[in-house]
Protein backbone atom coordinates (compact mmCIF):
# COMPACT_ATOMS: atom_id res chain seq x y z
CA UNK A 1 0.00 0.00 0.00
CA UNK A 2 3.04 2.28 0.24
CA UNK A 3 2.27 3.44 3.78
CA UNK A 4 4.67 5.57 5.81
CA UNK A 5 4.88 6.12 9.54
CA UNK A 6 3.47 9.21 11.22
CA UNK A 7 7.02 10.45 11.83
CA UNK A 8 8.00 10.12 8.17
CA UNK A 9 4.71 11.62 7.01
CA UNK A 10 5.25 14.55 9.39
CA UNK A 11 8.65 15.16 7.78
CA UNK A 12 7.24 14.93 4.25
CA UNK A 13 4.23 17.15 4.95
CA UNK A 14 6.03 19.60 7.28
CA UNK A 15 3.33 18.98 9.89
CA UNK A 16 4.23 17.90 13.41
CA UNK A 17 3.04 14.51 14.71
CA UNK A 18 1.04 16.44 17.31
CA UNK A 19 -0.76 18.37 14.55
CA UNK A 20 -1.39 15.16 12.59
CA UNK A 21 -2.97 13.54 15.64
CA UNK A 22 -5.19 16.61 16.14
CA UNK A 23 -6.25 16.64 12.48
CA UNK A 24 -7.10 12.96 12.74
CA UNK A 25 -9.29 13.59 15.80
CA UNK A 26 -11.08 16.40 13.96
CA UNK A 27 -11.56 14.35 10.80
CA UNK A 28 -9.45 16.69 8.66
CA UNK A 29 -6.72 14.21 7.78
CA UNK A 30 -7.53 10.63 8.74
CA UNK A 31 -4.65 8.08 8.54
CA UNK A 32 -4.84 5.39 5.90
CA UNK A 33 -4.35 2.80 8.63
CA UNK A 34 -4.29 2.72 12.43
CA UNK A 35 -2.71 -0.26 14.15
CA UNK A 36 -5.51 -1.83 16.24
CA UNK A 37 -3.10 -2.95 18.95
CA UNK A 38 -0.79 0.05 19.35
CA UNK A 39 -2.93 2.87 17.88
CA UNK A 40 0.03 3.86 15.70
CA UNK A 41 -0.92 5.87 12.63
CA UNK A 42 0.21 5.16 9.08
CA UNK A 43 -0.33 7.44 6.09
CA UNK A 44 -0.43 6.94 2.32
CA UNK A 45 1.77 9.04 0.06
CA UNK A 46 -1.39 10.05 -1.82
CA UNK A 47 -2.46 11.99 1.27
CA UNK A 48 0.39 14.46 0.95
CA UNK A 49 -1.54 16.92 -1.20
CA UNK A 50 -4.34 17.12 1.36
CA UNK A 51 -1.84 17.45 4.20
CA UNK A 52 -0.04 20.30 2.46
CA UNK A 53 -3.37 21.99 1.76
CA UNK A 54 -4.26 21.82 5.47
CA UNK A 55 -0.82 23.15 6.39
CA UNK A 56 -1.11 26.05 3.93
CA UNK A 57 -4.57 26.98 5.17
CA UNK A 58 -3.37 26.94 8.76
CA UNK A 59 -0.47 29.22 7.82
CA UNK A 60 -2.98 31.84 6.69
CA UNK A 61 -4.90 31.15 9.93
CA UNK A 62 -8.04 29.59 8.49
CA UNK A 63 -10.01 28.15 11.44
CA UNK A 64 -10.05 24.36 11.65
CA UNK A 65 -13.84 24.17 11.28
CA UNK A 66 -13.64 26.20 8.07
CA UNK A 67 -10.83 24.00 6.74
CA UNK A 68 -13.09 20.99 7.20
CA UNK A 69 -15.72 22.67 5.02
CA UNK A 70 -13.14 23.64 2.37
CA UNK A 71 -11.79 20.09 2.10
CA UNK A 72 -15.31 18.80 1.46
CA UNK A 73 -15.83 21.19 -1.50
CA UNK A 74 -15.00 20.77 -5.16
CA UNK A 75 -11.96 22.69 -6.38
CA UNK A 76 -13.86 25.70 -7.74
CA UNK A 77 -15.96 26.11 -4.58
CA UNK A 78 -12.92 25.67 -2.36
CA UNK A 79 -11.03 28.34 -4.29
CA UNK A 80 -13.95 30.77 -3.91
CA UNK A 81 -14.20 30.02 -0.19
CA UNK A 82 -10.48 30.70 0.30
CA UNK A 83 -10.80 33.94 -1.68
CA UNK A 84 -13.76 35.00 0.47
CA UNK A 85 -11.88 34.17 3.66
CA UNK A 86 -8.85 36.21 2.62
CA UNK A 87 -10.97 39.20 1.59
CA UNK A 88 -12.45 39.16 5.08
CA UNK A 89 -8.98 38.88 6.60
CA UNK A 90 -7.76 41.92 4.67
CA UNK A 91 -10.84 43.91 5.69
CA UNK A 92 -10.22 42.95 9.31
CA UNK A 93 -6.57 44.02 9.03
CA UNK A 94 -7.61 47.39 7.58
CA UNK A 95 -10.12 47.83 10.40
CA UNK A 96 -7.45 47.08 13.00
CA UNK A 97 -5.21 49.71 11.42
CA UNK A 98 -8.07 52.20 11.66
CA UNK A 99 -8.73 51.27 15.29
CA UNK A 100 -5.03 51.71 16.14
CA UNK A 101 -5.10 55.17 14.57
CA UNK A 102 -8.19 56.07 16.56
CA UNK A 103 -6.63 54.89 19.82
CA UNK A 104 -3.42 56.81 19.15
CA UNK A 105 -5.41 59.95 18.32
CA UNK A 106 -7.42 59.59 21.51
CA UNK A 107 -4.29 59.24 23.64
CA UNK A 108 -2.97 62.43 22.03
CA UNK A 109 -6.22 64.20 22.91
CA UNK A 110 -7.39 64.33 19.31
CA UNK A 111 -10.81 63.32 18.03
CA UNK A 112 -11.22 61.19 14.92
CA UNK A 113 -14.52 60.41 13.23
CA UNK A 114 -15.04 56.69 12.56
CA UNK A 115 -18.71 56.31 11.64
CA UNK A 116 -21.59 58.67 11.10
CA UNK A 117 -24.15 58.22 13.86
CA UNK A 118 -27.86 58.72 13.20
CA UNK A 119 -30.74 58.82 15.71
CA UNK A 120 -34.02 56.96 15.30
CA UNK A 121 -37.26 57.05 17.29
CA UNK A 122 -38.77 53.62 18.00
CA UNK A 123 -42.30 53.04 19.32
CA UNK A 124 -43.29 50.86 22.27
CA UNK A 125 -43.36 47.22 21.15
CA UNK A 126 -44.15 43.71 22.36
CA UNK A 127 -41.11 41.43 22.04
CA UNK A 128 -40.61 37.70 22.13
CA UNK A 129 -37.13 37.09 23.48
CA UNK A 130 -34.71 34.43 24.67
CA UNK A 131 -31.38 34.80 26.48
CA UNK A 132 -28.50 32.38 25.99
CA UNK A 133 -24.78 32.30 26.74
CA UNK A 134 -22.85 31.79 23.49
CA UNK A 135 -19.32 32.19 22.18
CA UNK A 136 -18.66 34.03 18.93
CA UNK A 137 -18.64 30.96 16.67
CA UNK A 138 -21.98 29.81 18.14
CA UNK A 139 -23.75 33.15 17.79
CA UNK A 140 -25.05 33.02 14.22
CA UNK A 141 -26.04 29.32 13.98
CA UNK A 142 -27.76 29.36 17.37
CA UNK A 143 -29.67 32.53 16.57
CA UNK A 144 -30.85 31.11 13.27
CA UNK A 145 -31.99 27.73 14.54
CA UNK A 146 -33.08 28.55 18.08
CA UNK A 147 -34.99 31.70 17.24
CA UNK A 148 -35.21 33.25 13.79
CA UNK A 149 -35.87 30.19 11.60
CA UNK A 150 -38.09 28.69 14.27
CA UNK A 151 -40.38 31.71 14.42
CA UNK A 152 -40.51 31.98 10.65
CA UNK A 153 -41.46 28.31 10.35
CA UNK A 154 -44.02 28.89 13.09
CA UNK A 155 -45.77 31.55 11.01
CA UNK A 156 -45.16 34.40 13.44
CA UNK A 157 -46.23 37.62 11.66
CA UNK A 158 -43.76 40.40 11.08
CA UNK A 159 -44.23 44.07 11.89
CA UNK A 160 -43.31 46.15 8.86
CA UNK A 161 -40.32 48.46 8.80
CA UNK A 162 -37.32 48.85 11.06
CA UNK A 163 -39.50 48.66 14.17
CA UNK A 164 -40.36 45.06 13.25
CA UNK A 165 -36.84 43.90 12.49
CA UNK A 166 -35.42 41.20 14.79
CA UNK A 167 -32.37 42.18 16.81
CA UNK A 168 -29.84 40.92 19.34
CA UNK A 169 -28.78 42.67 22.55
CA UNK A 170 -25.27 41.95 23.79
CA UNK A 171 -25.53 41.88 27.58
CA UNK A 172 -21.88 40.87 27.83
CA UNK A 173 -18.73 40.38 25.79
CA UNK A 174 -19.03 37.73 23.05
CA UNK A 175 -15.78 36.33 21.66
CA UNK A 176 -13.88 33.08 21.42
CA UNK A 177 -13.18 33.37 25.16
CA UNK A 178 -16.30 35.07 26.51
CA UNK A 179 -19.89 33.81 26.24
CA UNK A 180 -22.17 36.81 26.49
CA UNK A 181 -25.00 36.49 27.41
CA UNK A 182 -26.97 37.50 24.30
CA UNK A 183 -30.70 38.21 24.02
CA UNK A 184 -32.51 37.56 20.72
CA UNK A 185 -35.61 39.74 20.29
CA UNK A 186 -38.46 39.47 17.78
CA UNK A 187 -41.13 42.25 17.73
CA UNK A 188 -44.70 40.94 17.46
CA UNK A 189 -48.06 42.73 16.96
CA UNK A 190 -49.48 43.87 20.29
CA UNK A 191 -52.95 42.48 19.58
CA UNK A 192 -51.52 38.99 18.87
CA UNK A 193 -48.69 38.96 21.39
CA UNK A 194 -50.34 36.80 24.07
CA UNK A 195 -51.56 34.21 21.58
CA UNK A 196 -48.17 33.99 19.88
CA UNK A 197 -46.32 33.72 23.20
CA UNK A 198 -48.60 30.82 24.24
CA UNK A 199 -47.27 28.83 21.25
CA UNK A 200 -43.65 29.33 22.40
CA UNK A 201 -43.68 28.79 26.19
CA UNK A 202 -39.88 28.72 26.39
CA UNK A 203 -39.69 32.31 25.08
CA UNK A 204 -40.30 35.44 27.14
CA UNK A 205 -42.90 38.03 26.17
CA UNK A 206 -42.03 41.53 27.31
CA UNK A 207 -42.87 45.11 26.42
CA UNK A 208 -40.16 47.57 25.44
CA UNK A 209 -41.10 51.23 25.95
CA UNK A 210 -40.74 53.87 23.26
CA UNK A 211 -37.20 55.22 23.06
CA UNK A 212 -34.52 56.69 20.82
CA UNK A 213 -31.57 54.75 19.43
CA UNK A 214 -28.22 55.93 18.09
CA UNK A 215 -27.30 53.82 15.03
CA UNK A 216 -24.33 53.16 12.74
CA UNK A 217 -24.26 51.19 9.49
CA UNK A 218 -21.46 48.98 8.13
CA UNK A 219 -20.02 48.86 4.63
CA UNK A 220 -20.81 45.13 4.59
CA UNK A 221 -23.18 43.36 7.03
CA UNK A 222 -20.70 40.58 7.89
CA UNK A 223 -18.41 43.12 9.53
CA UNK A 224 -20.75 43.36 12.50
CA UNK A 225 -20.45 39.71 13.53
CA UNK A 226 -17.44 40.14 15.77
CA UNK A 227 -14.19 41.65 14.54
CA UNK A 228 -12.61 45.05 14.62
CA UNK A 229 -15.25 46.82 12.51
CA UNK A 230 -17.73 46.14 15.27
CA UNK A 231 -15.28 47.54 17.83
CA UNK A 232 -14.90 50.72 15.77
CA UNK A 233 -18.66 51.11 15.54
CA UNK A 234 -19.11 50.58 19.27
CA UNK A 235 -16.40 53.18 19.93
CA UNK A 236 -18.24 55.60 17.64
CA UNK A 237 -21.54 55.06 19.47
CA UNK A 238 -19.93 55.47 22.88
CA UNK A 239 -18.12 58.66 21.83
CA UNK A 240 -21.29 60.11 20.31
CA UNK A 241 -23.32 59.41 23.46
CA UNK A 242 -20.60 60.84 25.73
CA UNK A 243 -20.20 64.04 23.71
CA UNK A 244 -23.97 64.68 23.86
CA UNK A 245 -24.37 63.52 27.45
CA UNK A 246 -26.87 60.85 26.42
CA UNK A 247 -27.12 57.86 28.75
CA UNK A 248 -27.18 54.37 27.16
CA UNK A 249 -29.96 52.00 28.13
CA UNK A 250 -28.68 48.42 28.04
CA UNK A 251 -26.15 46.77 25.77
CA UNK A 252 -25.19 47.17 22.13
CA UNK A 253 -27.82 45.96 19.65
CA UNK A 254 -27.41 44.28 16.28
CA UNK A 255 -30.54 44.75 14.18
CA UNK A 256 -31.22 42.63 11.07
CA UNK A 257 -33.33 44.61 8.61
CA UNK A 258 -35.02 42.62 5.79
CA UNK A 259 -33.91 43.79 2.35
CA UNK A 260 -35.74 42.32 -0.68
CA UNK A 261 -33.00 43.74 -2.92
CA UNK A 262 -30.21 41.81 -1.19
CA UNK A 263 -30.29 38.97 -3.78
CA UNK A 264 -29.57 36.29 -1.24
CA UNK A 265 -26.77 38.06 0.60
CA UNK A 266 -28.89 38.37 3.73
CA UNK A 267 -30.50 41.27 5.59
CA UNK A 268 -29.06 44.72 6.03
CA UNK A 269 -27.78 45.37 9.52
CA UNK A 270 -26.97 48.16 11.92
CA UNK A 271 -25.44 48.47 15.34
CA UNK A 272 -27.48 50.54 17.74
CA UNK A 273 -27.44 51.86 21.27
CA UNK A 274 -30.74 52.46 23.07
CA UNK A 275 -30.84 55.84 24.83
CA UNK A 276 -32.57 56.90 28.01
Amino acid sequence: MGLVSIGEFARMSRLSPKALRLYDELGLLVPARVDPDTGYRWYAATQLDQARMVAALRRIRVPLARIRDILAMDAASAAEEIRTYWAGTEAEHAARRELVGHLVDRLHGEKSAMYEVTVRDLPARSLLSVVRRVHQDELVPMGRELFIHRLRRGGVPRIEGVAGAPFMIYHGEVSGDSDGPVEWCWPVPDDQADAIAARFPDLTLRTEPAHQEACVHPETPAQWVGGTQAELAIEALAAWASQRQRQPSGGIRLRLIPNPESRGTGPDSELALALR
